[in-house]
């Protein structure tokens, strides 16, 4: 039967070119856009995941940004410590010709101050924007080192950023302070313990068993102590062989803790002192020496009967120390005598070495600063290739499939137009 009204072959012809307009409609649209999948209806579940993918890729450029300045910040301080531990070989060469006896002593100690004040200029000077890493006298908490925002990472419960964290290495040469009318902390919060520590003082009398008293800092060798806070040493000697030794003010056997210290640093500070000082005044055979392990400081005192001798160390508050420069033994060598040269020579080494290890932490620092940029670098190409995999259109494909779709567009107009002819074969019926 054929009717007018129906025309089954044009309705059929009709939703063909529309399902080929579509189609040509989505490969022209992929051409266009370079994508074959560009809006959240093209392929939800794959538009979803590139979008997330994408989002890291801005956050990994961002981290990128941040490694490149922590590892200018850090190159900088590295550059320093360098030059400052040449700087300390050329004043121990100074001090190795003060050690003959026909120089001029005096002329020589005029380079070597030369050469202090050089460090302290390069040290004040090795700051990117605004950042020194050899500089660590804050009392603020956390400030003895920097967090470089290394990385995110992504899991089942969320991002989580991943820091690389660079330690100050101080070099200053700046003295520590603690003021010699300041009150020292109270039993209740004093970490100082053991026989030395705390309010009484401890006798070491002269026998043929050496005495000995200890001094414990916080309650492990591990405990993080708070900046600014200072310990010092009192010694007061009999009238023998010790006299010498007798302390005048606090700053004689002290140390002030810096951010980062342990309390195994305190100990290590405050022992070196009190020997220093000992062989200072006494000479370097006294019988009066300290020795540490841990956080423990051990205080051994004369076997010669009469040469007595009490101790006691105590801890002060932030608000009454100045934290002094890990080079600051630097302001108390002078090689105008025998004595201070024997005793520079010794003293420099220390100080070289702190510059050494400084300048080695600082390019393990770096290292890893580099390898984590390279690996960033690589990690963001990574996800861009496959964000490309998941979205990009493949233009060669599109392409034939674009010259195909357009042909049946046209096949598809004339099947329609023929299509809407036949009706007009039953005009003859009617003549």
């Amino acid at each position: 039967m054929s009717s007018i009204l129906t025309n089954n072959g044009a309705m059929v012809a009709l939703q063909t070119l529309k399902t080929i307009n579509s189609n040509l409609s989505d490969t022209q649209s992929a051409i266009s856009t370079g994508k074959r999948v560009a809006t959240a209806k093209d392929n939800s579940a794959v538009w979803a995941i590139s979008k997330v993918m994408e989002a890291d890729v801005k956050g990994f450029k961002g981290i990128s940004d941040s490694l490149n300045l922590g590892q200018s910040t850090v190159s900088v301080a590295r550059q320093a410590a360098e030059t400052t531990a040449d700087l300390l070989s050329d004043i121990k060469g100074k001090i190795v010709a003060a050690q003959e006896e026909n120089v001029d002593r005096d002329k020589i100690q005029e380079d070597i101050n030369a050469l202090r004040d050089q460090i302290a200029a390069v040290v004040g000077a090795a700051q990117f924007n605004g950042l020194n890493l050899l500089s660590n006298t804050e009392t603020t908490a956390g400030s003895g080192s920097i967090n470089i925002l290394s990385s995110l990472d992504r899991s089942g419960t969320g991002v989580t950023a991943s820091d690389i964290t660079v330690s100050k290495e101080d070099l200053g040469t700046g003295a520590s302070d603690i003021d010699n009318g300041a009150t020292a902390a109270t039993a209740t919060s004093d970490t100082i313990t053991g026989t030395a520590g705390g309010a009484a003082a401890t006798a070491l009398t002269g026998a043929a068993t050496a005495p000995t008293a200890t001094v414990i800092i916080g309650a492990s060798a591990d405990e993080e102590i708070t900046a600014g806070t200072g310990y010092s040493i009192a010694i007061t000697a009999g009238a023998a062989g010790l006299a010498s030794a007798n302390t005048t003010v606090k700053n004689d056997i002290s140390y002030v803790a810096r951010d980062g210290d342990t309390a195994a640093d305190v100990v290590k500070g405050l022992n070196d002192a009190f020997n220093k000082w000992v062989d200072a005044q006494v000479g370097e055979d006294a019988e009066l020496t300290a020795t540490f392990s841990g956080n423990t400081i051990t205080i051994t005192g004369s076997t010669t009967t009469g040469d007595n001798a009490s101790v006691q160390a105590s801890e002060y508050a932030a608000a009454d120390t100045v934290i002094g420069g890990r080079l600051a033994a630097l302001n108390d060598i002078d090689v105008t005598t025998q004595a201070g040269a024997d005793a520079a020579l010794t003293a420099v080494e220390g100080l070289l070495q702190t510059a050494i290890d400084s300048a080695a932490s600082f390019g393990s620092a770096q290292g890893r600063i580099e390898t984590q940029t390279d690996f960033i670098t690589g990690l963001t190409d990574a996800l861009k290739s496959g964000i490309g995999t998941l979205v990009d259109a493949d233009m060669e494909e599109a392409s034939a499939r674009l010259q195909a779709l357009q042909v049946q567009q046209q096949l598809g107009v004339q099947a329609l137009s023929i299509a809407n002819q036949a009706p007009q074969s039953l005009l003859s019926l009617f003549q």
